[in-house]
């Protein structure tokens, strides 16, 4: 195993563990000696990685820590590549300037030879097809980053929806998925008037109100509740 990978995967384990961790299980782990081991956090550290221990009192990776990627595939670069390329084109501007930013942050620590091979990749993406008809309502771009923030935040929304007959009605939904598609995006929600999970066409939603107050099961249950429903396997 090369230094590289060896760093790489001390990180990855590193991040399996909530508590510290002794120096001898993560050396047997890895299959090196302790001085090694020591060597390898010393390094890390010195790069940013935020591990917290010491030798006898164990080791622990702070959350929110990223190392920079060490390698990647040429199939790997493609993937971000055409998924940043996708994000950018088809999401709204504020997710589609985070997939741009990240795409650059990736490019800057990549070495020369991948960089290149990011900077050349050859997979594009076409344009979006609108997903609303002209004078069709819709919760616009503004609409969809109010979805993601409640999602996020696992918040209750008010929305005004029309549904395919015209009919418009006012629901307390709790926001658990938000769907990507060519032509259309689509908020997976419980919805307090039909005490069910449902799908909302986010072009067909006229209203929008977003509120502090969250809802009372956990977004995780409520996704897989719905993957069950709808045979969908785990990412």
């Amino acid at each position: 195993m090369s230094r590289a990978a060896r760093l790489l995967s001390l990180i990855e384990l590193l991040r399996q563990h909530r508590r510290p961790v002794s120096g001898a299980h993560l050396a047997q782990t890895l299959g090196i000696s302790l001085r090694t081991l020591y060597r390898d956090i010393a390094s890390l550290q010195a790069q940013g990685a935020a591990i917290d221990g010491a030798p006898g009192f164990g080791y622990v990776l702070q959350p929110g820590f990223m190392l920079p990627p060490l390698m990647f595939t040429a199939e790997e670069i493609e993937a971000l590549v055409l998924g940043s390329r996708w994000v950018a084109s088809h999401a709204d501007p504020r997710l589609g300037g985070a997939a741009r930013q990240a795409l650059a942050k990736i490019a800057a620590v990549l070495p020369a030879e991948a960089r290149q091979l990011l900077e050349s990749a050859a997979l594009l993406v076409g344009p979006p097809v609108a997903a609303a008809a002209p004078g069709e309502p819709s919760a616009g771009d503004a609409g969809l980053a109010t979805l993601r923030l409640a999602i996020r935040a696992e918040h209750r929304l008010t929305l005004r929806y029309r549904d395919v007959k015209g009919q418009e009605t006012e629901r307390s939904v709790w926001p658990i998925a938000l769907g990507f598609f060519d032509r259309t995006r689509v908020l997976v929600a419980w919805c307090e008037l039909r005490q069910a999970l449902r799908h909302f066409r986010t072009d067909r939603i006229t209203a929008l109100s977003p509120s502090q107050q969250r809802y009372p099961r956990r977004r995780q249950v409520l996704l897989r509740e719905w993957r069950e429903a709808e045979g969908i396997a785990e990412p």
